[in-house]
């Protein structure tokens, strides 16, 4: 076991980032009880820009750069983040050196009106942050007002309440983790709404030079987590994956087996590829590279050309 007298979290400041820094500090503090373990947070770039949807400032990187910043000039020995906020290609002289387990990655539908999205009329106003749940909306119900909306869990929820949508599409692991899941009218499923890669995971980012904190923590690292979320990125990455691209991918361990499934699409029209495969849970990258080859045979990179035109 390795031991440290003391680190530093870098977290964000929103409250779910918050609940999630404070968890990771709950776990060190109760495996290492003679360490100190404190937190630094920090607003980032993503925090502030909140009148324009992240597929058009920058992506996901608006996340995590200062929290990176902070370990670089070792003022963070680690940072916290939920994983689909995480870039899939991280900078050089860090890494990923552990995915805790997995809380529920379906999405949640959240309405002070409806019970669910099949009994909302036409033209009822949907909020949601991403292109991947605008493209799942509008592949499923083509006769509803998609609206963008940003902002942490709460300014989301206030502006449904303030009636400016009639309903919202969010990760259900946002609410349950901040304990609103009265909130949450019904949960949809992966079959609709397939996943982010990483969803509902969160990812602890180190530099690679920090040796301490590398063994230190391994013992988070969930492994059936791990290789779920390293299949489910690795479509991600092949794919260009970013903020700007429409993109699921979904992976789940059943006994010995990994069933991963993705699609990609054209939020615009609705016009989505899908492809799924089993195989040992243990090489799920090499069951991504083949998902990502069966989705390119049906199309991918012309429908992404025309995305990012």
């Amino acid at each position: 076991m390795s031991k440290f007298e003391r680190c530093v979290i870098a977290t964000r400041e929103s409250p779910l980032a918050m609940w999630q820094a404070l968890h990771i500090q709950d776990v060190l503090r109760r495996k290492y009880p003679g360490s100190e373990v404190e937190l630094l947070g920090m607003t980032t770039r993503g925090d502030q820009i909140l009148d324009r949807t992240l597929s058009k400032v920058g992506g996901k990187g608006l996340f995590v750069k200062e929290l990176e910043v902070a370990m670089q000039q070792g003022e963070a020995d680690l940072a916290v983040h939920s994983l689909k906020d995480v870039p899939m290609e991280l900078p050089e002289g860090f890494e990923l050196v552990a995915v805790s387990e997995r809380e529920d990655p379906r999405d949640a539908f959240v309405s002070p009106k409806y019970a669910s999205l099949d009994e909302m009329p036409a033209g009822a106003r949907v909020g949601t942050a991403s292109l991947r749940r605008e493209l799942m909306l509008r592949m499923n119900y083509p006769h509803l007002q998609v609206l963008p909306v940003r902002g942490n869990v709460g300014t989301r929820l206030r502006k449904l309440d303030a009636g400016e949508y009639d309903a919202l599409v969010m990760a259900s692991a946002g609410l349950k983790r901040l304990e609103l899941h009265d909130r949450i009218r019904s949960i949809i499923s992966a079959e609709v709404s397939l996943p982010s890669p990483g969803q509902g995971a969160l990812g602890i980012e180190i530099c690679e030079a920090n040796r301490t904190m590398h063994e230190a923590l391994a013992f988070i690292n969930d492994p059936h987590t791990r290789a779920c979320c390293t299949a489910e990125r690795a479509v991600s990455r092949a794919l260009g994956g970013s903020c700007q691209v429409p993109l699921a991918a979904y992976a789940v361990v059943e006994g010995e087996e990994m069933w991963l499934r993705a699609l990609v699409g054209n939020h615009h029209t609705g016009e989505a590829v899908r492809s799924e495969i089993r195989g040992p849970w243990t090489e799920g990258e090499a069951l991504a590279a083949r998902v990502v080859e069966d989705l390119r045979r049906q199309g991918a990179d012309a429908i992404l050309k025309a995305v990012l035109g």
